[in-house]
């Protein structure tokens, strides 16, 4: 077992990519100390071990830095390798997991933005966009990986888990301050698959709490 401080996280607590981080080490078992950073006055020591990006997450262990929460999430699968297993062990299985991941965060979450800097017709349309690529994403993990949508409270939170639920479990925040963007009807298998992410254990205990953050979001967004 690992020792706490030879384990950090440089993160924001907001931040569904930092969360992402802390859910992981947590499913494996793995003690860590969070380091909270002020992103407007960044510390000298997440410069040093982010000299690329200057952004968190950031993971050290034992001295060695790695960022970006979907390379920290196979690190943190491959260095603790014993179970649970946040990958699978087939190669295909994996290399259609890393797509679907890599679509979610490349092509989903990035059409939010227009949500949040739009108003009236311009946002419809957005919000059009946005649950048109959320209905590919679903259709296709429900082809790629039958029954992955229908999760259990007393399941073990996987790769795919952490990565879509960190984020898409705060939803409710985001209908609070910008508009209601998952419409139930048109997303049937999504979001009681996210409702029940969001009550596992580990998320509720690590997840950001709905009023801070509907504080935090409302202070960062400036809406037309």
């Amino acid at each position: 077992m690992e020792k706490q401080n030879e384990v950090a996280v440089f993160g924001t607590w907001a931040s569904a990519f930092c969360t992402r981080v802390e859910v992981a080490l947590k499913v494996k078992g793995i003690p860590y100390e969070f380091v909270e950073e002020d992103l407007t006055n960044k510390s000298e020591l997440l410069l040093k071990y982010n000299p690329v990006h200057k952004k968190v997450p950031v993971l050290l262990h034992k001295g060695k830095a790695i960022a970006e929460s979907l390379v920290i999430l196979e690190y943190i699968d491959q260095h603790w390798n014993h179970t649970p297993k946040l990958l699978p062990e087939d190669p295909y299985q994996r290399a259609k997991l890393r797509f679907w991941t890599n679509f979610y965060d490349q092509k989903l979450l990035p059409s939010s933005l227009p949500i949040i800097m739009s108003k009236d017709r311009e946002q419809e349309k957005a919000i059009e966009n946005f649950s048109a690529l959320l209905k590919v994403f679903e259709e296709g993990i429900i082809k790629d990986f039958p029954g992955k949508l229908h999760f259990s409270t007393g399941e073990t939170l996987d790769y795919l888990d952490i990565v879509v639920g960190t984020y898409a479990c705060n939803y409710r925040a985001f209908h609070d301050v910008v508009a209601i963007i998952i419409d139930p009807a048109k997303h049937p298998v999504f979001l009681p698959w996210v409702n029940a992410l969001k009550d596992h254990p580990l998320m509720k205990e690590t997840l950001p709490p709905h009023d801070k953050l509907v504080a935090a979001m409302r202070g960062r967004f400036t809406l037309n």
